[in-house]
């Protein structure tokens, strides 16, 4: 896709369809990668999700959307913060949060993923968030790049193991 004139902009009640439209979408791609992780959920529960969670506090988490002149919702980013650790656990207590990107295919290279991260880092860096965690499968090549291209690298690994029957 060509770059585009976007704008980037906190995301409102307004735009929750356009949101649960972009969360099937993801989800549908993330089955395609792994089945035994990934579901597609209900449209109705993505629904009332983002409802909630743009009529909560928009201080502790947040959601970003890119759009077009025309007002087509491209893109949207999540930042959601974690909680603080235990005082018994051994990780510091530095506020970070999750961040989820996620851009339309056919709007992919265009600049909507790196607008919408921009403005999600900024809004964290204003937060007093310090560290943004962005969990990718590993066989999702184009987040990979996408993420290590805007700054994000190796943190460690996560192993699982999984046990009995899929349900």
């Amino acid at each position: 896709m060509e770059t585009t004139e976007l704008t980037v902009r906190q995301a409102n009640a307004a735009d929750v369809a356009a949101l649960v439209e972009l969360r099937i979408a993801n989800a549908e791609a993330h089955v395609a990668l792994d089945p035994d992780t990934y579901r597609v959920p209900s449209r109705d529960a993505v629904t009332r999700h983002f409802a909630a969670v743009l009529a909560e506090n928009p201080n502790q988490d947040a959601i970003f959307v890119a759009e077009t002149p025309d007002g087509r919702v491209l893109g949207m980013v999540e930042v959601l913060r974690h909680p603080s650790p235990p005082e018994h656990q051994i990780l510091r207590p530095l506020p970070s949060a999750e961040i989820h990107t996620v851009v339309l295919g056919d709007a992919r290279g265009g600049g909507a993923g790196a607008a919408l991260l921009a403005a999600a880092q900024q809004w964290a860096t204003g937060q007093g968030i310090r560290y943004l965690a962005a969990g990718i499968h590993h066989r999702n090549a184009g987040a990979v790049r996408f993420y290590a291209r805007a700054g994000f690298a190796d943190a460690g690994f996560r192993l699982v193991k999984r046990l009995g029957s899929p349900s």
